[in-house]
C-alpha cells in the first residue's frame, strides 16, 4: 500500500506541472502560413419579362431609344408575367401609342424579394442592351413599393448605369447614398401611406439633400400606398427622365 500510494502522488504532480508549462508556454506552429483563395464562380439567372418597344423602333438601324427598367410590387411576383400589367410603366405604355421608350418590366419570383435579385436585373439590362437598340446614357430605374426597393438598392449597387431614378413609396439605407449622390432622383410618396411609411422616402431624400444631391421630392398629401398611379399618370416624370443623360455627368 506504501508503494502504490507513492506512485499516484507522484504521478499528480507530473500532471499538474505539465499543465502549468504548455498553457504558459503554447507550442509553436511553423508549419501555418497565411494564405489567399480567389476564383470566379458562375450562377444562372432566370427573369420573366414584358419588353415594350416604340411604335417607331427600327431593329436594323436607325435612332437609339431611352430605355425605362421598371419594377413591380410584391403583389405581382409569380410566373404570371401578365399580372405585371396592373400598374406602373407597363400599364402606360400601351395606353400611349406614342411613349418614347423601350420598357423592360421584369417579374419577381415568388418568395423572392428585388434586393435579391440585383444580380438578375444587372444580366437583364446587360442582355436587353445588348439585343436592341438602346441609348445606354440615358437608362431610367424606377419601381414602386418593393420595386420602390428594389430602384434604391440596384441604383446604389450599380449608379454607373442609371441617367436618373424615380423611386416610389420604397425606401433603402442611407448609409449608401454617397454613392448615389450623382444620380438625379424624383422621390414619391403617399402622406398616408401605412404599409411603407412616408418617413421611409423622407430619410433616403434628407441623407441625398446632406450630399448636395439633385433630389425632388413629392408626396401626394391624400394619397395612401397607392401614390404610383398618380405619379406615373403625370407626363412631367416622362419629360424629367428624358431631361437627365450619362453625358451629361
Amino acid at each position: 500500500m506504501r508503494f502504490s500510494s507513492v506512485l499516484l502522488v507522484v504521478a499528480l504532480f507530473s500532471s499538474s506541472t505539465g499543465a502549468r508549462s504548455e498553457a504558459q508556454e503554447p507550442r509553436a506552429m511553423p508549419n501555418q502560413k497565411a494564405h489567399t483563395f480567389e476564383t470566379q464562380i458562375t450562377k444562372t439567372v432566370r427573369l420573366n419579362y414584358l419588353l415594350f418597344l416604340p411604335s417607331a423602333y427600327d431593329a436594323s438601324g436607325g435612332a437609339k431609344y431611352p430605355l425605362i427598367l421598371f419594377l413591380h410590387g410584391a403583389g405581382e411576383r409569380g410566373s404570371d408575367v401578365e399580372k405585371i400589367k396592373v400598374h406602373g410603366i407597363p400599364k402606360v405604355a400601351v395606353l400611349q401609342p406614342d411613349f418614347p421608350f423601350i420598357a423592360v418590366s421584369p417579374q419577381c419570383p415568388q418568395n423572392s424579394w428585388w434586393t435579391a435579385e440585383v444580380d438578375a436585373l444587372t444580366a437583364l439590362l446587360d442582355d436587353v442592351v445588348a439585343r436592341y437598340r438602346v441609348d445606354t446614357n440615358r437608362v431610367y430605374l424606377t419601381g414602386l413599393s418593393m420595386g420602390g426597393f428594389g430602384t434604391w438598392a440596384l441604383a446604389t449597387e450599380h449608379p454607373e448605369r442609371f441617367a436618373a431614378i424615380a423611386p416610389i413609396c420604397g425606401g433603402g439605407d442611407p448609409s449608401k447614398v454617397d454613392r448615389i449622390k450623382d444620380i438625379p432622383a424624383w422621390v414619391f410618396h403617399g402622406a398616408k401611406d401605412e404599409v411603407v411609411k412616408p418617413e421611409q422616402s423622407e430619410t433616403m431624400v434628407k441623407a441625398l439633400q446632406a450630399l448636395g444631391a439633385d433630389v425632388r421630392h413629392t408626396v401626394y398629401a391624400e394619397a395612401g400606398h397607392d401614390s404610383w398611379t398618380e405619379a406615373y399618370d403625370n407626363p412631367e416624370l416622362y419629360t424629367w427622365f428624358l431631361s437627365h443623360s450619362l453625358s451629361d455627368r
